[in-house]
Protein backbone atom coordinates (compact mmCIF):
# COMPACT_ATOMS: atom_id res chain seq x y z
CA UNK A 1 0.00 0.00 0.00
CA UNK A 2 0.94 3.70 -0.99
CA UNK A 3 2.69 5.37 2.52
CA UNK A 4 3.06 8.74 3.00
CA UNK A 5 7.28 9.63 3.57
CA UNK A 6 9.18 12.14 3.22
CA UNK A 7 11.94 13.25 0.21
CA UNK A 8 15.03 11.79 2.38
CA UNK A 9 12.90 8.61 3.36
CA UNK A 10 11.75 8.22 -0.75
CA UNK A 11 15.51 8.41 -1.34
CA UNK A 12 16.36 5.85 1.50
CA UNK A 13 13.69 3.13 0.44
CA UNK A 14 14.92 3.80 -3.53
CA UNK A 15 18.20 3.00 -2.07
CA UNK A 16 17.30 -0.01 -0.33
CA UNK A 17 15.78 -1.55 -3.50
CA UNK A 18 18.23 -1.25 -5.89
CA UNK A 19 20.66 -3.16 -3.44
CA UNK A 20 17.67 -5.57 -2.65
CA UNK A 21 17.42 -6.54 -6.40
CA UNK A 22 21.48 -6.17 -7.40
CA UNK A 23 24.20 -7.53 -5.25
CA UNK A 24 26.49 -5.21 -7.44
CA UNK A 25 25.02 -2.39 -6.13
CA UNK A 26 27.23 -0.90 -2.72
CA UNK A 27 27.36 2.56 -0.84
CA UNK A 28 30.29 4.41 -0.22
CA UNK A 29 31.13 7.35 1.53
CA UNK A 30 32.21 9.13 4.69
CA UNK A 31 30.14 8.39 8.37
CA UNK A 32 27.61 6.33 6.23
CA UNK A 33 28.12 3.08 8.22
CA UNK A 34 27.73 3.99 12.37
CA UNK A 35 26.57 6.83 12.07
CA UNK A 36 24.54 7.17 9.25
CA UNK A 37 25.85 9.57 6.90
CA UNK A 38 25.08 13.67 8.06
CA UNK A 39 21.54 13.67 7.60
CA UNK A 40 21.11 9.67 8.72
CA UNK A 41 19.92 8.84 5.18
CA UNK A 42 22.03 5.30 5.59
CA UNK A 43 21.09 4.46 9.13
CA UNK A 44 20.69 0.78 9.40
CA UNK A 45 22.26 -0.03 6.17
CA UNK A 46 25.28 -1.60 7.55
CA UNK A 47 23.05 -3.68 9.29
CA UNK A 48 20.93 -4.57 6.88
CA UNK A 49 23.16 -5.02 3.92
CA UNK A 50 26.48 -6.04 5.50
CA UNK A 51 30.08 -4.23 5.75
CA UNK A 52 31.13 -5.48 2.53
CA UNK A 53 28.25 -3.19 0.28
CA UNK A 54 28.11 -0.50 3.14
CA UNK A 55 31.85 1.10 3.55
CA UNK A 56 32.48 4.06 5.62
CA UNK A 57 35.72 6.01 4.54
CA UNK A 58 38.09 8.73 5.22
CA UNK A 59 37.15 12.33 4.81
CA UNK A 60 39.22 11.72 0.97
CA UNK A 61 36.17 12.86 -2.38
CA UNK A 62 39.22 12.15 -4.63
CA UNK A 63 39.79 8.41 -3.05
CA UNK A 64 36.02 7.33 -2.84
CA UNK A 65 35.35 8.64 -6.46
CA UNK A 66 38.36 7.35 -7.59
CA UNK A 67 37.58 3.91 -5.46
CA UNK A 68 34.65 3.97 -7.46
CA UNK A 69 35.26 4.82 -10.99
CA UNK A 70 37.62 1.85 -10.10
CA UNK A 71 34.62 -0.45 -8.93
CA UNK A 72 32.50 0.57 -11.61
CA UNK A 73 34.65 -0.43 -14.64
CA UNK A 74 35.09 -3.69 -12.63
CA UNK A 75 31.35 -4.42 -12.78
CA UNK A 76 29.71 -3.12 -9.61
CA UNK A 77 27.12 -0.44 -9.15
CA UNK A 78 28.87 1.74 -6.55
CA UNK A 79 26.78 5.06 -4.85
CA UNK A 80 28.77 7.46 -3.72
CA UNK A 81 27.52 9.76 -0.63
CA UNK A 82 29.20 13.00 -0.76
CA UNK A 83 28.96 15.09 2.94
CA UNK A 84 27.59 17.72 1.14
CA UNK A 85 27.98 18.64 -2.05
CA UNK A 86 30.22 21.32 -1.79
CA UNK A 87 33.08 18.57 -1.35
CA UNK A 88 32.39 17.35 -4.61
CA UNK A 89 35.32 20.01 -6.32
CA UNK A 90 37.77 18.02 -4.27
CA UNK A 91 37.09 15.01 -6.96
CA UNK A 92 36.63 17.29 -9.87
CA UNK A 93 39.23 15.68 -11.79
CA UNK A 94 38.38 12.21 -11.13
CA UNK A 95 34.74 12.76 -12.33
CA UNK A 96 35.52 15.31 -15.42
CA UNK A 97 39.10 13.28 -16.60
CA UNK A 98 38.23 10.01 -16.37
CA UNK A 99 34.02 9.06 -15.44
CA UNK A 100 32.76 11.23 -17.72
CA UNK A 101 35.26 10.19 -20.60
CA UNK A 102 35.60 6.59 -20.40
CA UNK A 103 33.04 5.65 -22.68
CA UNK A 104 34.19 8.06 -25.30
CA UNK A 105 38.09 6.87 -24.86
CA UNK A 106 37.79 3.15 -25.31
CA UNK A 107 33.54 2.31 -25.11
CA UNK A 108 33.57 1.90 -21.42
CA UNK A 109 30.93 2.59 -19.39
CA UNK A 110 31.31 3.56 -15.39
CA UNK A 111 28.24 2.85 -14.03
CA UNK A 112 28.30 4.64 -10.88
CA UNK A 113 26.22 7.49 -9.10
CA UNK A 114 27.77 10.35 -6.80
CA UNK A 115 24.55 12.06 -4.65
CA UNK A 116 25.12 14.57 -1.73
CA UNK A 117 22.86 17.25 -0.72
CA UNK A 118 22.72 20.43 -2.48
CA UNK A 119 21.57 24.21 -2.09
CA UNK A 120 20.96 26.40 0.31
CA UNK A 121 17.64 27.33 2.48
CA UNK A 122 18.78 25.52 5.81
CA UNK A 123 21.22 28.69 6.96
CA UNK A 124 24.60 26.45 6.38
CA UNK A 125 26.65 29.23 4.78
CA UNK A 126 29.12 28.96 2.05
CA UNK A 127 30.89 26.12 2.38
CA UNK A 128 27.33 24.03 3.22
CA UNK A 129 24.98 25.46 0.96
CA UNK A 130 26.30 25.36 -2.65
CA UNK A 131 24.66 24.56 -6.07
CA UNK A 132 26.99 22.54 -7.78
CA UNK A 133 25.71 21.74 -11.59
CA UNK A 134 27.26 24.17 -13.16
CA UNK A 135 31.00 22.94 -12.63
CA UNK A 136 29.97 20.23 -14.60
CA UNK A 137 27.26 21.25 -17.19
CA UNK A 138 30.07 21.49 -19.59
CA UNK A 139 31.13 17.93 -19.42
CA UNK A 140 30.22 15.58 -21.79
CA UNK A 141 29.55 11.94 -20.44
CA UNK A 142 28.01 13.24 -16.97
CA UNK A 143 24.46 13.27 -16.28
CA UNK A 144 23.09 15.60 -13.58
CA UNK A 145 19.20 14.91 -12.03
CA UNK A 146 17.95 17.21 -9.50
CA UNK A 147 14.02 15.50 -8.36
CA UNK A 148 11.88 18.10 -6.39
CA UNK A 149 9.15 15.67 -4.87
CA UNK A 150 9.61 12.17 -2.83
CA UNK A 151 8.36 10.26 -5.88
CA UNK A 152 10.61 11.92 -8.35
CA UNK A 153 13.24 10.94 -5.61
CA UNK A 154 12.88 7.31 -5.02
CA UNK A 155 12.33 6.93 -9.05
CA UNK A 156 15.50 8.85 -9.99
CA UNK A 157 17.62 7.50 -7.77
CA UNK A 158 16.39 3.77 -9.26
CA UNK A 159 17.04 5.20 -12.77
CA UNK A 160 20.49 6.81 -11.92
CA UNK A 161 21.75 3.06 -10.44
CA UNK A 162 20.37 1.32 -13.65
CA UNK A 163 21.93 4.04 -15.93
CA UNK A 164 24.99 2.60 -17.41
CA UNK A 165 26.90 5.63 -17.77
CA UNK A 166 28.32 7.75 -14.29
CA UNK A 167 25.28 10.21 -12.71
CA UNK A 168 25.19 13.06 -10.28
CA UNK A 169 22.47 13.08 -8.31
CA UNK A 170 21.64 15.90 -6.60
CA UNK A 171 19.15 16.25 -2.93
CA UNK A 172 17.61 19.10 -2.04
CA UNK A 173 18.46 19.03 2.03
CA UNK A 174 16.10 22.15 2.29
CA UNK A 175 13.75 19.64 1.39
CA UNK A 176 14.75 16.01 3.34
CA UNK A 177 12.17 16.24 5.92
CA UNK A 178 10.03 19.49 5.06
CA UNK A 179 8.86 17.58 2.21
CA UNK A 180 6.10 14.64 2.58
CA UNK A 181 3.76 13.08 -0.69
CA UNK A 182 2.46 9.21 -0.76
CA UNK A 183 4.94 6.88 -2.47
CA UNK A 184 3.66 3.30 -4.47
CA UNK A 185 7.43 1.54 -4.66
CA UNK A 186 5.98 -0.41 -7.25
CA UNK A 187 6.28 2.53 -9.69
CA UNK A 188 9.14 2.17 -11.91
CA UNK A 189 12.64 3.97 -12.28
CA UNK A 190 13.13 6.79 -14.12
CA UNK A 191 16.19 7.79 -16.88
CA UNK A 192 17.76 10.93 -16.69
CA UNK A 193 16.89 13.32 -19.58
CA UNK A 194 12.35 13.23 -18.91
CA UNK A 195 11.02 16.65 -17.62
CA UNK A 196 7.55 17.38 -16.38
CA UNK A 197 4.60 20.02 -16.56
CA UNK A 198 4.03 20.64 -12.58
CA UNK A 199 0.92 22.89 -13.72
CA UNK A 200 -0.97 24.15 -17.30
CA UNK A 201 -1.18 27.21 -17.62
CA UNK A 202 -1.25 29.55 -20.94
CA UNK A 203 0.15 32.99 -20.46
CA UNK A 204 4.13 32.46 -19.26
CA UNK A 205 5.99 29.29 -18.67
CA UNK A 206 8.61 29.34 -15.73
CA UNK A 207 11.19 26.68 -16.16
CA UNK A 208 12.65 25.38 -13.03
CA UNK A 209 13.93 22.46 -11.05
CA UNK A 210 15.01 21.07 -7.79
CA UNK A 211 13.34 23.01 -4.32
CA UNK A 212 12.28 25.79 -6.50
CA UNK A 213 9.86 24.34 -8.31
CA UNK A 214 8.00 24.77 -5.25
CA UNK A 215 8.44 28.82 -4.79
CA UNK A 216 7.46 28.47 -8.43
CA UNK A 217 4.20 26.76 -8.12
CA UNK A 218 3.45 29.25 -4.88
CA UNK A 219 4.19 31.87 -7.23
CA UNK A 220 1.98 31.10 -9.59
CA UNK A 221 -1.11 30.61 -7.50
CA UNK A 222 -0.62 34.18 -6.73
CA UNK A 223 0.03 35.10 -10.21
CA UNK A 224 -3.56 33.39 -10.99
CA UNK A 225 -5.30 36.58 -8.87
CA UNK A 226 -3.16 38.94 -10.92
CA UNK A 227 -4.85 37.54 -13.94
CA UNK A 228 -1.56 35.44 -15.40
CA UNK A 229 -2.03 31.75 -16.03
CA UNK A 230 0.85 30.49 -15.12
CA UNK A 231 2.52 27.02 -16.59
CA UNK A 232 5.83 25.39 -14.63
CA UNK A 233 8.35 23.12 -16.35
CA UNK A 234 9.92 21.16 -13.51
CA UNK A 235 13.18 19.70 -15.23
CA UNK A 236 14.01 17.22 -13.26
CA UNK A 237 17.48 16.35 -15.01
CA UNK A 238 20.16 19.07 -15.96
CA UNK A 239 22.24 16.83 -18.18
CA UNK A 240 20.47 15.44 -20.77
CA UNK A 241 18.19 18.46 -21.00
CA UNK A 242 14.91 17.67 -22.16
CA UNK A 243 15.00 20.03 -24.93
CA UNK A 244 11.71 18.97 -26.71
CA UNK A 245 9.72 19.77 -23.80
CA UNK A 246 11.39 23.12 -23.12
CA UNK A 247 10.76 24.48 -26.95
CA UNK A 248 7.32 22.76 -25.93
CA UNK A 249 6.29 25.06 -23.60
CA UNK A 250 8.07 28.16 -24.83
CA UNK A 251 5.85 27.87 -28.09
CA UNK A 252 2.98 27.37 -26.47
CA UNK A 253 3.18 30.51 -23.69
CA UNK A 254 5.53 32.90 -25.92
CA UNK A 255 7.05 34.22 -22.79
CA UNK A 256 9.60 32.28 -20.93
CA UNK A 257 11.35 32.87 -16.98
CA UNK A 258 13.69 30.62 -16.07
CA UNK A 259 13.99 30.34 -12.13
CA UNK A 260 17.01 28.08 -10.52
CA UNK A 261 19.01 28.50 -7.08
CA UNK A 262 21.95 28.38 -8.55
CA UNK A 263 24.12 31.77 -9.31
CA UNK A 264 22.84 33.86 -12.48
CA UNK A 265 26.22 33.75 -14.20
CA UNK A 266 27.07 30.50 -15.48
CA UNK A 267 24.42 28.53 -14.54
CA UNK A 268 21.71 26.31 -16.15
CA UNK A 269 19.16 29.11 -17.03
CA UNK A 270 21.89 30.83 -19.79
CA UNK A 271 21.59 27.36 -21.49
CA UNK A 272 17.75 27.10 -21.51
CA UNK A 273 17.50 30.80 -22.77
CA UNK A 274 19.95 29.93 -25.54
CA UNK A 275 18.08 26.86 -26.78
CA UNK A 276 14.83 28.81 -26.58
CA UNK A 277 16.60 31.95 -28.50
CA UNK A 278 18.09 29.51 -31.31
CA UNK A 279 15.01 27.13 -31.94
CA UNK A 280 11.58 29.01 -30.88
CA UNK A 281 12.34 32.37 -31.53
CA UNK A 282 9.53 33.04 -33.67
CA UNK A 283 7.09 32.10 -31.33
CA UNK A 284 8.46 34.42 -28.48
CA UNK A 285 6.65 37.43 -27.20
CA UNK A 286 9.24 39.01 -25.29
CA UNK A 287 12.85 38.08 -24.16
CA UNK A 288 13.43 34.97 -22.19
CA UNK A 289 14.48 36.13 -18.33
CA UNK A 290 16.67 34.84 -15.49
CA UNK A 291 15.77 34.99 -11.88
CA UNK A 292 18.46 33.50 -9.58
CA UNK A 293 20.70 33.32 -7.02
CA UNK A 294 23.12 37.07 -6.51
CA UNK A 295 26.72 36.24 -7.52
CA UNK A 296 28.53 35.57 -4.35
CA UNK A 297 28.85 32.72 -1.82
CA UNK A 298 25.58 31.91 0.54
CA UNK A 299 25.51 33.65 3.72
CA UNK A 300 25.19 32.20 7.39
CA UNK A 301 22.69 34.87 8.56
CA UNK A 302 19.23 33.92 7.59
CA UNK A 303 18.11 37.20 6.69
CA UNK A 304 20.87 37.63 4.23
CA UNK A 305 20.84 34.15 2.66
CA UNK A 306 16.94 34.63 1.95
CA UNK A 307 17.68 38.01 0.30
CA UNK A 308 20.32 35.98 -1.55
CA UNK A 309 18.09 33.36 -3.00
CA UNK A 310 14.80 33.40 -5.22
CA UNK A 311 11.94 33.76 -3.02
CA UNK A 312 8.42 33.53 -3.85
CA UNK A 313 8.05 37.15 -3.95
CA UNK A 314 10.87 38.01 -6.44
CA UNK A 315 9.24 35.12 -8.35
CA UNK A 316 6.11 36.66 -8.74
CA UNK A 317 7.54 40.21 -9.60
CA UNK A 318 9.27 38.88 -12.12
CA UNK A 319 6.97 37.13 -13.77
CA UNK A 320 4.20 39.60 -13.64
CA UNK A 321 6.83 42.09 -14.97
CA UNK A 322 7.18 39.62 -18.12
CA UNK A 323 3.59 39.08 -18.85
CA UNK A 324 3.02 42.84 -19.26
CA UNK A 325 6.06 42.95 -21.71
Amino acid sequence: MPEIVTYIEAIRRGLARAMDDDPRVFLIGEDICTYGGAFKLTQGFRERFGEQRVVDTPIAETGIVGAAVGAAMSGQRPVVEIQFIDFISCAFNQLTNFAATSRYRWNAGVPMVVRGPTGGGVHAGPFHSQNVESFFLNTPGLKMVVPSTPTDAYRMILGAIEDPDPVLYFEQKALYRTLKEELDETVSPLAPGVAKIRREGSDLSIITYGAIVHKVLAAAKQLDDLGVDVEVLDLRSLAPLDREAILETARKTGKILVVHEDNLTGGAGGEIAAQIGEHAFEWLDGPVRRLAALDTPIPYAGDLEDATLPSVEKIVSAAESLSQY
